[in-house]
């Protein structure tokens, strides 16, 4: 099946007067595009590109017209100069202009040297070892984290290690830290939401990494800190218009102020996944992870086990490997540590939103964590609860209509 590699990324206007083009969305292509060619649509009932009124140098770039008696879709496509584009803008029968994009067959890919816990996302039945050293297959879609920002709101990000392919960069720092990751924490789980190897938005020229430092190379930070560290994220998202997705595999006791910061990232259209702790208690008792608009993700062991030191209640939407997870860590470019805990399946659903993005496009925070929970696996863990919901997370986009 054909599947476009475009989504709406932003309201941005060619111009550095905003004012001229106020009335047209222009939009761009997230994955690849044709350089200088561009879809216009007319709005609902609008003549034919040739009766807007519009210069004879305007329309001399078009190449495909379509009329609503055709197809339903009324506009055109074609190669137009910046002055052109301006024309087409002022022209109140434009619904929106957006570049032409190049669309092309998604296939699957399947990786024969995963760690266990990108193997369980992606079958419904349980692995056949528990042997969390074991080499597994992980299948998914190749379009893997397309055109998606994650990022790292932790201890930094080691962003000269290989498994992130180049594909890492430093964001911010808030606080009297270094711009580095001396704990390992932060490159660990980042490399498990999208490293070559060890990620689940994997692929190379796919996802990007943005390391956000808000805590210390011990493991903690002020919540001050961590609110510009959001602050930060929301600006930089809104000013790339590229979907994005926070990754905090972070928790403390309540704030109201960091789940204000966080409800107002997700009202942003900024998809927040948070751990939901390893103390064995209600996540409800935890900031950020009680934010009902957050993601916040429990532990599994490779047995299909609730984890017994998960946090767990009615807070959780899901939950994902946290044992013994192989991932990339500091010291050298193909250094690799074992660590646990619900930083780690925080780390893969946070993988899984930015694949999910990349395929359905900019996504509000209750769809994402409504298309989480559909494609699901219910009830496959022992051990969770009465009132905590037994969701297994899993890649399997099918389940919401989508073929890859």
């Amino acid at each position: 099946m054909l599947f476009p590699l475009l989504s709406i990324l932003s309201f941005a206007v060619i111009s550095t007067s905003a004012t001229r083009f106020q009335t047209t969305k222009i939009t761009n292509s997230v994955g690849p595009s044709i350089p200088g060619r561009y879809i216009v649509q007319l709005k609902s009932g609008a003549s034919s590109a040739k009766k807007l009124g519009l210069s004879e140098s305007t329309l001399r770039g078009v190449t495909h017209t379509w009329a609503t008696s055709q197809a339903g879709f009324n506009g055109f496509a074609g190669a137009f100069t910046l002055e052109a584009l301006q024309d087409l803008a002022r022209s109140p029968a434009v619904e929106r202009i957006e570049e032409d994009g190049i669309v092309t067959i998604q296939s699957k890919v399947t990786q024969t040297d995963a760690p266990w816990g990108l193997a369980r996302l992606s079958q419904d039945a349980k692995l056949p070892s528990t042997n969390t050293t074991a080499l597994f297959s992980y299948v998914y879609g190749s379009s893997a984290g397309q055109g998606v920002d994650i990022y790292s709101l932790d201890t930094g990000v080691f962003i000269g290690h290989s498994d992130f392919g180049g594909r890492a960069r430093w964001g911010a720092t808030f606080g009297p830290y270094t711009d580095a990751d001396g704990s390992g924490h932060g490159t660990h789980t980042a490399a498990t939401a999208a490293g070559t190897r060890f990620g689940v938005a994997k692929a190379s020229s796919k996802a990007n990494v943005i390391a956000v430092k808000v805590l210390s190379d011990q493991g903690s930070g002020t919540t001050s800190d961590i609110i510009s560290g959001i602050n930060f994220i929301v600006t930089s998202a809104k000013a790339s218009g590229r979907p994005s997705v926070v990754l905090m595999a972070i928790g403390g006791s309540i704030s109201v102020a960091l789940d204000n910061a966080v409800t107002a990232a997700t009202a942003a259209g900024v998809n927040v996944v948070v751990a939901a702790g390893n103390s064995a208690s209600d996540a409800s008792n935890f900031s950020p992870g009680r934010v009902p608009s957050a993601i916040t993700v429990g532990a599994c062991s490779i047995a299909d086990a609730m984890v017994s030191g998960s946090n767990f209640g009615s807070v959780i939407d899901l939950f994902a490997p946290g044992v013994n997870i192989l991932s990339a860590w500091i010291g050298s470019p193909t250094a690799t540590a074992t660590l646990s805990g619900s930083s780690m399946s925080a780390a893969h659903v946070t993988g899984l939103v930015a694949y999910l993005l990349s395929l359905l496009g900019p996504s509000s925070a209750s769809d994402v964590a409504g298309a989480l929970a559909k494609i699901s696996v219910k009830g496959a863990l022992s051990g969770v609860p009465a009132g905590t919901a037994n969701n297994l997370a899993s890649n399997n986009v099918t389940r919401i209509g989508i073929v890859v």
